[in-house]
């Protein structure tokens, strides 16, 4: 029997024996996983970087600190790459970020941030084969998720290191916020077309991913971060930083995408003896 045979047969047995594989790789490939997760990771960047400066030019300096402590627990940063983001940051009073920046610069930066939103909401309804939501109906959702997922980022640095306890209870803590973080997501973006209930699979999973990604993170992206500086300047932090969102935006829409599928199956059925 030749290569081929062996692999149609095989494949074959996969689909009899075990349907839900054969229904996932289905849905992937209809969502297009890897090519929805790399757009949503460009969107998040892009969003990212306009929404840091005009923050840093309008918040007080102890919301500056908290975000960066915050961006330090994410992230690991030591080094060069901590030092370049306190360029960013460091402005005592902010008059020279916010006579960059202004409040027109501000406004148009929270609009262009909401691709990033639409890109999120873009996932979920293809994950749940949903149409898009008219814009009248979707477009305050995206502005809210935006702020929303600010104020959680603002919270990353106690979050994780469990107000002060430390790793053993910031890591259970961030998996209980990132778990309500995603189940209220989808029901944003996806206007309350779904209960929550089936909602459940997809927000446990991408907790789940995140959480394993952040445990990650603080071993791989200091290092990569620093290396990348060091060769590159400003270019290769960016390369590095968006190479590692990719990683996280794939892994989330693998995971929503799979939590939706989860939650469209019935039930199994039991038998009497």
């Amino acid at each position: 029997m030749t290569w081929m045979g062996r692999w149609t047969r095989l494949r074959a047995l996969v689909e009899r024996r075990s349907p839900f594989v054969d229904e996932l790789a289905a849905r992937l490939l209809s969502v297009n996983a890897l090519d929805a997760g790399t757009r949503l990771a460009a969107q998040a960047f892009l969003a990212s970087v306009p929404l840091l400066f005009a923050f840093a030019a309008f918040a007080p300096q102890s919301v500056r600190d908290e975000l960066l402590r915050s961006l330090r627990a994410m992230f690991g940063l030591t080094g060069q790459s901590d030092e370049e983001l306190q360029k960013v940051l460091a402005d005592p009073d902010g008059k020279s970020l916010r006579q960059t920046t202004g409040v027109v610069g501000l406004l148009i930066a929270l609009l262009s941030a909401t691709s990033f939103s639409r890109a999120m909401a873009r996932v979920c309804e293809r994950a749940w084969r949903l149409p898009r939501s008219r814009t009248r109906v979707a477009a305050w959702r995206w502005v809210v998720w935006l702020l929303a997922l600010v104020g959680a980022v603002l919270l990353q640095g106690p979050i994780r290191d469990g107000f002060g306890v430390g790793l053993w209870l910031g890591t259970p803590l961030f998996f209980l916020v990132s778990t309500g973080l995603w189940l209220w997501t989808q029901h944003l973006l996806l206007a309350a077309r779904v209960p929550w209930t089936r909602l459940l699979p997809g927000a446990l999973l991408t907790a789940a991913a995140t959480t394993a990604l952040s445990l990650t993170a603080r071993l791989y992206v200091p290092a990569a971060l620093n290396r990348a500086v060091a060769e590159y300047g400003s270019l290769g932090m960016v390369l590095a930083m968006l190479s590692w969102l990719i990683t996280v935006c794939v892994a989330i829409t693998f995971a929503v995408t799979v939590g939706a599928l989860l939650a469209e199956r019935p039930a199994p059925r039991r038998h009497p003896r």
